[in-house]
């Protein structure tokens, strides 16, 4: 049987609507920022990827992708200053796979201290017992829904994941998933949002999440 995403209705995917503003995608040596602009661009919304300062403190709305190496990817941030700029940041910020991994407190990958905006450890999957596979690769579902990130999107729903590491449930948790056990899917602490799946290979899904946060 050949696994069809959940889609949103051709309705509410015409109504999909976001306000005029200043988009910033943070860019490091950590790979999807293409797939995460050409989604934006389907939205009618032209995001600017950078790592000036001065422009990722003055957008609207930020976007921190990932998909790579926690240690590696720290050591570029500390270089360009970027750590300390994004724990400062006061607008909206969205991580997204690697990006809400380096939110988290601490990262087993390669024994790496992260920003530490989300009070999480993140650790490897341990599928010994089970026939799953490291990294997940492909649509699982998303549910115990929580905040206006998930405003209109039904509760489970597919997202599209690639990792091999987690960030486990705690009390900034707004979604969960199943791989090996529950884990944290999405996390939410003040103005930070970080989702562990791919919102910009979602589908309609994940379209609408970025619009809930492009709207927030």
């Amino acid at each position: 049987m050949t696994f069809q995403p959940y889609r949103l209705s051709s309705r509410t995917s015409l109504e999909l609507k976001v306000r005029k503003q200043d988009t910033v995608i943070i860019k490091y040596n950590a790979g999807n920022i293409q797939s995460v602009l050409f989604a934006l661009d389907r939205m009618g919304v032209n995001a600017l990827v950078t790592d000036d300062k001065d422009r990722i403190k003055d957008a609207d709305k930020v976007i921190f992708p990932g998909v790579g190496e926690a240690r590696s990817a720290m050591h570029y941030l500390k270089e360009k200053g970027l750590d300390e700029l994004i724990v400062s940041l006061k607008q909206p910020v969205l991580g997204i796979c690697l990006g809400m991994q380096l939110m988290c407190r601490y990262s087993e990958e390669n024994d790496t201290d992260c920003l530490g905006i989300f009070d999480e450890e993140v650790r490897r999957f341990d599928v010994k017992a089970t026939a799953l596979k490291v990294p997940q690769i492909g649509w699982n579902t998303i549910g115990d829904l929580k905040t206006r990130l998930f405003e209109g999107i039904p509760d489970p729903s597919y997202c599209y994941f690639v990792h091999g590491y987690f960030a486990a449930r705690g009390a900034d948790t707004i979604a969960v998933t199943d791989h090996a056990g529950l884990y944290s899917a999405a996390l939410h602490r003040d103005n930070f949002f970080g989702v562990q799946f791919h919102p910009e290979k979602s589908a309609t899904v994940g379209a609408r999440i970025l619009e809930n946060f492009l709207n927030y």
